[in-house]
């Protein structure tokens, strides 16, 4: 993924990105995706804003793959985690 993001924007992403080819993370979070999506495992689509204590303060979780977080309310909850 980093090496496609490059190729595309010309620069790797300034954040670093999770490789879980076990489903380790994704089966912790609870969001392993049983049903194939375009003849791949993938996980349901989710997105974690997690605090500096390591807690999750929000979360977005959908079951069907086209449904995804929109990025206004996930910058609504980091914008709400700076005011902490």
């Amino acid at each position: 993924m980093v090496e496609r993001v490059a190729k595309d924007f010309g620069t790797p992403p300034g954040f670093p990105l999770l490789a879980d080819p076990d489903f380790k993370v994704i089966n912790r979070y609870g969001v392993f995706n049983p049903e194939p999506f375009n003849g791949r495992k993938v996980p349901h689509p989710a997105v974690y804003v997690i605090d500096r204590a390591g807690k999750v303060a929000w979360k977005f979780v959908n079951t069907d793959a086209r449904i995804r977080a929109e990025n206004k309310d996930i910058l609504q909850a980091l914008k709400e985690l700076e005011g902490k």
